[in-house]
């Protein structure tokens, strides 16, 4: 295995954290990689922690930047070089030792011609790093899913040039975060692997926390939230029809018949009722799948 890879990350305040997280790519099995971080504004000491490791190892590429939001630091990242691989990487986990290597194993066995990625599994733990409990296992996914919800967490994705060119050729106006994206290029025209092997020790923080790993009656009330207040759902349907423009006539005849299911701009009992019951499962989750179905008949998705 010769394949280089790039390392992405996107940091804004992360002095905290990051010197565990950067020391954790630096000790990986796979050596053949290049960290590229963007600073997105940084007002602590993320900057000098930053140029402190660059004296000491030659692998490591800064930009510093003006204030964009991680969504479109992480996009602006994926300029920096024409490597073979990118790993997404957030400031503030761990990644384990064999990380990389697992992902370029799994990469090299496809057709790079195509938009592929590789995700792992990771499990969780609190600000110090204590273990709070195992990641989801055994994950299913597929182009359908990918339209309802990101099975793939970013930190633990890793895609070919591929994938990152249609991506960059593709910028979305309307998209709620960079590996939903990638999932939904991947899985809808070319290939998702997954590896059921924890990869990254996912810190939750107070600020960022979703309701993963937390319980089955807190993540239920958590994606109910999720899925009713704000712009939420008015968001997935503006990304789902963004990506419909994009890639429709570059899609395959099975997942462009998908699209033509789900994705509308307008309202209209009679396709809600075929979006209600479409017989394949659209989330993982029994009640996610179910929630979603009530909405598409109310006509909030």
């Amino acid at each position: 295995m010769n394949k280089k890879v790039a390392v992405l990350i996107s940091t804004y305040n992360g002095e905290k954290y990051l010197k565990e997280q950067l020391d954790s790519i630096l000790n990986q099995t796979y050596q053949n990689i290049e960290i590229m971080i963007r600073d997105d504004g940084s007002k602590d000491t993320t900057l000098e922690i930053i140029k402190e490791y660059q004296k000491k190892y030659h692998n490591i590429m800064l930009q510093e930047g003006e204030n964009l939001g991680f969504l479109r630091s992480f996009f602006k990242l994926l300029e920096f070089e024409n490597e073979d691989y990118f790993a997404f990487c957030d400031q503030d986990d761990v990644w384990l030792e064999n990380k990389i290597e697992l992902a370029v194993q799994e990469l090299e066995k496809a057709d790079e011609a195509q938009p592929n990625m590789v995700f792992g599994n990771s499990d969780y733990y609190d600000e110090s790093m204590n273990f709070i409990g195992k990641g989801e296992e055994h994950k299913t996914f597929s182009f359908k899913n990918s339209l309802y919800e990101c099975v793939a967490q970013g930190m633990t994705m890793t895609i070919n040039n591929e994938a990152r060119k249609i991506i960059l050729a593709n910028i979305p106006e309307k998209c709620l975060f960079h590996d939903w994206w990638t999932y939904m290029v991947c899985s809808g025209m070319g290939n998702v692997f997954y590896n059921d092997e924890t990869v990254v020790k996912y810190r939750r923080l107070p600020k960022n926390a979703t309701a993963e790993g937390q319980g089955i009656l807190k993540i239920l009330v958590w994606r109910i939230q999720k899925l009713l207040a704000g712009d939420g759902m008015k968001n997935i349907c503006a990304q789902q029809i963004e990506f419909k423009a994009r890639f429709y006539d570059k899609m395959i005849e099975e997942n462009r018949k998908i699209l033509d299911v789900f994705v509308q701009e307008k309202y209209h009992f009679g396709k809600a009722i075929k979006k209600a019951f479409y017989p394949h499962q659209l989330r993982r989750k029994r009640m996610d799948d179910f929630l979603i179905r009530v909405l598409f008949i109310i006509g909030v998705l």
